[in-house]
């Protein structure tokens, strides 16, 4: 074999043998990061799908405030209009729907009735306000026998009056329940064709400043709040101030006293997780401020809603933004995120493979010299049994055989020295064969010698 031959066959043995060493390790750390990549998190949509009542709780107003500061996060929010609190609910319900958060109204629905959904939270009072005309009312239990305007069919306003009438004993009949939506009960309620009108709407809403001052129109004092909050836990008293709307025009001329559900905001269970996180802050930065009946930092809030509150939301109340989130952009903290867990693979797999690797591929190469070993020891022993002339030309041959066959193993530099520790060995044992051959006695045998004389 030439020398360039030679050089090409330790080349091809080398390379064989790193990647036999090597091959083992990459399908191992393969196998670990694909375990790995089963537990990631799917990164989060770019597009969220809201249901709210244009004609509800001020919703409309609330909506846009959260397409600005998801749009602050390239997060397109997409607005889908309902009838009300029971159509956003049964939107979330039906999976087909492409609904994935809406606005409800508390105590619209049961939450039994729609199994996967969840609440991030309360996010203010939405109470509720009965204009009428006529003599002074004390309660909604002197409404019957008259025409009412309780909001159309699915909306959050008629459930909230249907339930509130069916406790005072008010039937359909003789009482006149009107499907009207806002515009329409609040334009008839000026015009007089009908006695009273239900709306749901923030204390902030100019409409409903603007009819609580028109002449004639008086606005009901829950004389009972205390008995319906209590009756109704997702209803809060609250008493409105004399004066607050104008206070040029005293307008409420008294206090009054409102009930008041919340607006919430719930969402499908398999909403993601960084998601309801960023709906969150949205929630705290657009309902954190005061409002004539919201004091600052009251909302959002963990409130009873009629839905479970989402793990999401537990944590986000009980300790706040997630960390990653309050010092990274929204993509970078959710990358993040996401690749928390490929540090497992690596701590627990690549890391100590780092290690093993070399100490593997150095028990290979050790492992080529090791075996010659066998043969110089059994050299050796034949030796000591004080063979003949033949016997110790036979094995000076076989000495020189194996010294060839390790000179031609394929080594690296940097385990070349275990060769040339075993071509020392072979060179002791070559000059003891030597000795013996020219009739002397090597140093092992002397000593034997002096020892049995």
């Amino acid at each position: 074999m030439t020398a360039d031959s030679l050089k090409q066959h330790l080349r091809r043995t080398l390379r064989r043998d790193l990647w036999l060493t090597l091959t083992p390790a990459l399908l191992l750390i393969g196998v670990a990061f694909a375990a790995a990549f089963h537990f990631i998190k799917p990164a989060p949509p770019k597009t969220l799908v809201l249901a709210m009542s244009q004609d509800e709780g001020g919703f409309r107003y609330y909506a846009r405030k959260y397409q600005d500061f998801l749009a602050r996060h390239d997060i397109k929010l997409e607005l889908r209009s309902t009838k009300g609190s029971i159509e956003n609910v049964a939107l979330l319900a039906d999976e087909s729907s492409g609904v994935d958060v809406a606005f409800v109204q508390s105590g619209t629905v049961a939450g039994e009735a729609a199994g996967n959904v969840v609440s991030l939270g309360s996010l203010s009072y939405v109470p509720l306000w009965v204009f009428y005309r006529g003599e002074p009312l004390e309660d909604v239990r002197q409404l019957k026998g008259r025409k009412v305007a309780v909001g159309p069919e699915g909306s959050g306003t008629r459930a909230l009056a249907i339930t509130l009438l069916k406790a005072n004993g008010i039937d359909e009949a003789p009482t006149e329940l009107m499907p009207l939506e806002r515009e329409a009960a609040i334009e008839q309620l000026k015009q007089g064709t009908v006695d009273a009108i239900f709306l749901i709407s923030p204390a902030e809403s100019p409409a409903i400043h603007r009819l609580a001052a028109v002449p004639g129109i008086r606005l009901l004092s829950f004389t009972r709040g205390a008995a319906y909050a209590r009756r109704f836990p997702y209803l809060s008293r609250l008493v409105l101030p004399r004066g607050v709307f104008n206070l040029a025009s005293d307008v409420p001329a008294e206090d009054v006293v409102v009930i008041a559900p919340t607006a919430n905001l719930v969402a499908r269970d398999s909403l993601h997780p960084a998601l309801a996180y960023l709906l969150m802050r949205a929630a705290s930065e657009v309902h954190g401020k005061a409002g004539l009946l919201d004091g600052a930092a009251e909302f959002p809030a963990p409130r009873e809603t009629g839905f479970p509150l989402s793990d999401e939301a537990k944590r986000y109340y009980e300790a706040g933004v997630p960390l990653l989130q309050r010092y990274l952009p929204f993509w970078a903290a959710n990358l993040v995120d996401r690749l928390w867990v490929m540090l497992v693979p690596i701590i627990a797999v690549v890391v100590p493979l780092f290690r093993a690797v070399p100490a593997v591929y150095q028990w290979r190469m050790r492992s080529r010299i090791v075996r010659w070993y066998a043969r110089l020891k059994e050299i050796e022993i034949q030796l000591d049994e004080n063979p003949g002339q033949q016997m110790l030309e036979d094995m000076l041959k076989r000495l020189e055989e194996a010294e060839r066959e390790v000179n031609r193993i394929p080594m690296p530099l940097a385990y070349a020295e275990n060769l040339y520790f075993f071509r020392e060995h072979i060179e002791v044992v070559r000059r003891r064969l030597i000795r013996r051959l020219s009739g002397g006695r090597d140093g092992a045998d002397a000593h034997a010698h002096s020892a049995s004389a």
